[in-house]
């Protein structure tokens, strides 16, 4: 299990993310930026996701769909800020 620390960091980067690009980062992505290899980045992914939040991968896949209080796939709810929609809520 990863450090709570480490668990915090992906948390906040995953977040980031979302705000950047509107969607997700892959594993290998995450792990490059907390200086990790690419297996410890999806097992600390998962982790993240497996914690309790109210977050999930795409079935079968290392992709998220969702993570609070974003969402990757299309929703009634859409996040705007300073007249840019880029994002959808959960």
């Amino acid at each position: 299990m990863a450090e709570l620390e480490l668990q915090d960091r992906a948390y906040l980067r995953i977040n980031q993310y979302f705000i950047e690009r509107g969607f997700g980062p892959h594993y290998t992505e995450l792990a490059a930026d907390l200086g990790l290899q690419p297996d410890e980045g999806r097992a600390l992914m998962r982790e993240v996701i497996e914690s309790g939040i109210p977050a999930w991968q795409h079935p079968g896949t290392d992709y998220i769909v969702s993570f609070p209080p974003f969402n990757s796939m299309p929703t009634q709810y859409r996040i705007s800020v300073d007249g840019n929609q880029r994002w959808f809520a959960q």
